[in-house]
Parts: C-alpha cells; structure tokens; sequence
C-alpha cells in the first residue's frame, strides 16, 4: 500500500532542483537536499550541466535516507514527465541503495 510508504518528492526549477523525502501520516519531511544546499556547493561548482547537478541531488538523498534508515518510498515526480533531470536524479538515488 502506497500510503503507508514514505514519499520521495522532486521538484525543479529552471536552474535547480529538490529532492525530500515526506512522511504523509505524521505530515513530516524526514531529509531533503537541494542542489542550493550550501554542503553541495564545491560539487555544484564542478558539475558541468544540469543533469549531474540532479545526478549529485539523488546521489546525495539516497545517502541521507540510509543514514536515517529508510529503504524504500514512492516516487512522485509532482507531475514533471520521467525524462532528462527527473530521470538522472532517480537513477542516482537508486543506486545509492533507495528503492521505489
């Protein structure tokens, strides 16, 4: 059941973008990391486009929910189709171990 998963939100703009990770029950975010997050700015700096800016965001969300416990959630892409930024954020995440 979907509602008793954790809920892994994206959200873009055009320059950034922001991954957290929502508890809908208790009406909590548990993590959430922005590609503006001051801990990220060195790897921001290098990153050479848009795509590996949201490839370090999911990189980073995916290590912050182990540290917290968390294995798996539901994606919710908040409406933006699963291509480009989305897509290289969720692959990132993957491979740091969330499951969705």
């Amino acid at each position: 059941n979907l509602s008793d998963r954790l809920r892994l939100v994206v959200s873009r703009s055009l320059k950034n973008i922001q991954a957290q990770i929502v508890d809908d029950i208790n009406g909590k975010t548990l993590v959430s990391v922005s590609s503006l997050d001051k801990s990220l700015k060195s790897d921001m700096t290098k990153a050479k486009g848009k795509i590996e800016r949201s490839k370090i965001v999911g990189k980073k969300i995916g290590e912050k929910a182990k540290k917290n416990k968390i294995k798996e959630v539901w994606f919710d892409r908040n409406g933006y189709p699963y291509t480009g930024r989305i897509k290289a954020m969720a692959d990132a995440a993957r491979k740091s171990g969330l499951k969705f």
